[in-house]
Order: C-alpha cells, then structure tokens, then sequence
C-alpha cells in the first residue's frame, strides 16, 4: 500500500464538512477518478469519494483496484468508498487504508448492479441489516469515531424498506453520517427519487444526513436543502454532465446566475484533459475514454453534433486539443 501513501502535507487534517454551502461529489463508478475529483473541487466541489472500491479486491492487491486510490494533497479531504459483505475483510481493509494515511471511509449500501448484488455487497446489505451493522462496526473500529459513513436507499424493494431503523442502528453503532439515495434498488435509476424520505430521515437522526437522488442542477440540490433540511447533498449525475454544478450552487445560494458560456466550456474541456495527462489515470490509453466525456460536456450546443464526430474520429491527444481549440478558440 506504500505507493498510495497520502502527502505528510497538512492535506489529512482537512475535516469532512456537512453544510448547504459544502457540495460532495458522489463516487461514480468508472468516472471519479483522480483528475475528475479534481476538476470538480476546482470548481467548488467541497469533499469527493473514490469510485467504489472492493475491499476484498483491495487485501489481495488486485490490479484493478488499487490505482482507484490514487490521490495527492490537493485531493482533500477525500473519503474511500468500500464495499463488500463480509465484515473481516472491511476490517482488514481500512487497517491497511489508514496505516497508508487514509483518513475517512464510507460503506457501500446502495449499489444496485447484480455483480455487485450477487456478491451480497452493496445494497444486498439491505435485506440484511444485521451483517450490514456488523459490516459497519468493523469499518468504524478500525477507523476510529467520526470516519465512517454509509450509503443507504431506501431497501431493495418496497416489501423490504429498511428505513429508518437501519439508519438509526448505524448510528448508534457509531456511523458519523449517512447518505440517502431515496429510491429501492429495484428501481435502479427509474421512476423519480422520493425526497420525501430524506425529510423523514432527516427528522430521525442526531447525525448529519447527506441527499442523493436526482440533483441533477444546481436548483434541484438547493430545492432539496431548503425542503427537505438535510445538512448537504452529493451530486453524482448531475456533476457527470455539467461538473460546473458545484460553482452554480455556490453562486444559488448567494440568489447569483452560474450560467456557463463558450469560454468557460472551453476551459472545461481543456482543464479535463490537463488534469488526465498529469494524473493518468492507468497504464492504459485513456484517448477513447475521453473521447466520449468531452462529447458529453458539448451535449446541447449547437455545435454538439459536430464537435462528438471529430471527436470520434480522433486517435490521438493532441487531436483532441486541437478539435477543442477548433470548435471553441480563444476570445
């Protein structure tokens, strides 16, 4: 775990933070990496998740799992998302974590994917809440208090809701905050998230609760603040599309417009790709990869279409430099 060890910088001594003017970045598989966390936190984003990581993966070195922690002083405070349903495991995990300098954690109970759900982790963890408890209690006592959360949804369907008795268990057993995305994991990301729930979690708890579900604008998480009185809420989608999110709720809060123009989309695109070619991500070439995020960003301009053809049909990264700087020039 050496490699991954954080700075001695002052970066560990970053505290989480649980307030309307604090957005999270939600950990978002295949896509939180190292140079998006830090492009979001550019842009306001006051504390990011790791991709979901497997805490089994992770105790054997597995060579898949371990670059998702990569990270560096400028990546703080930054909590690892784990998960996995066997409580020895976690244990093992976050010991190893924090002797490398990791600081905060966060237990996986919402992933709905069947690989994950077949392993009886993520929200499988559900249907049962005493090893989900035990889970839990193994991650905070290697952890220590105030460095452990979970993830939740609602149950896995509406015959097994398992709020808000597992949320007031978990923090009896010492979790420091909870996330909330209100939907079953049956649903997966359809139908609409209930918000109605975060109010009726929110009223339960003495922790602070943490909303997820459908912000996908700066207005929905403001709305969902003001309505629903959690202490802060996590973008995860609506990051994916638009990471200026973070700046727009800032600039919400203070009754501001955070519209972006050309130029700020240049920057955008620009920045991403600057951010990748210093922290690759991996060994491998992540030229398709960001082919298809810049043609997301584009998504909704008149030039969109055109811009995700060039896009496609480039092979290299300085094609994709100068397809930006084509489409969208310098003012």
């Amino acid at each position: 775990m050496a490699k991954f060890r954080l700075p001695k910088a002052s970066s560990c001594d970053k505290r989480l933070t649980f307030r309307a003017d604090t957005p999270w970045l939600a950990p978002l598989a295949g896509y939180s990496d190292l140079p998006f966390r830090l492009l979001c936190r550019e842009l306001g984003a006051c504390v990011a998740t790791t991709e979901m990581i497997s805490a089994k993966g992770l105790c054997y070195e597995s060579p898949g799992t371990l670059p998702l922690l990569q990270t560096t002083a400028a990546d703080q405070p930054l909590v690892v998302q784990l998960f996995g349903a066997e409580a020895d495991f976690l244990a093992r995990a976050v010991a190893e974590l924090v002797a490398a300098g990791f600081r905060y954690f966060d237990l996986n109970m919402g992933c709905s994917v069947p690989k994950v759900m077949r392993q009886k982790a993520g929200a499988a963890l559900l249907a049962e809440p005493d090893k989900a408890l035990a889970c839990a209690r193994a991650m905070i006592r290697e952890a220590g208090p105030g460095c452990v959360g979970c993830k939740l949804r609602l149950g896995v369907n509406e015959k097994q809701n398992c709020l808000p008795d597992l949320a007031l268990r978990l923090e009896e057993a010492g979790a420091a905050w909870i996330t909330l995305h209100p939907r079953y994991a049956q649903q997966h990301f359809q139908g609409q998230a209930d918000h109605a729930w975060l109010t009726r979690l929110h009223q339960k708890l003495s922790i602070p609760l943490i909303a997820s579900g459908d912000l996908l604008s700066a207005q929905d998480g403001i709305r969902c603040l003001e309505e629903c009185g959690v202490a802060c809420v996590m973008y995860a989608r609506g990051a994916l599309k638009n990471p200026f999110i973070f700046r727009q709720h800032s600039l919400a809060l203070q009754k501001k417009d955070g519209a972006a123009d050309e130029q700020s989309l240049r920057w955008l695109l620009l920045r991403h790709l600057q951010l990748v070619e210093e922290n690759p991500p991996s060994a491998r070439d992540q030229t398709a990869r960001m082919r298809g995020i810049l043609s997301s960003y584009v998504r909704g301009q008149p030039f969109a279409r055109a811009m995700r053809i060039a896009f496609c049909q480039a092979r290299t990264w300085s094609e994709l430099y100068a397809i930006v700087n084509a489409f969208l020039p310098q003012a």
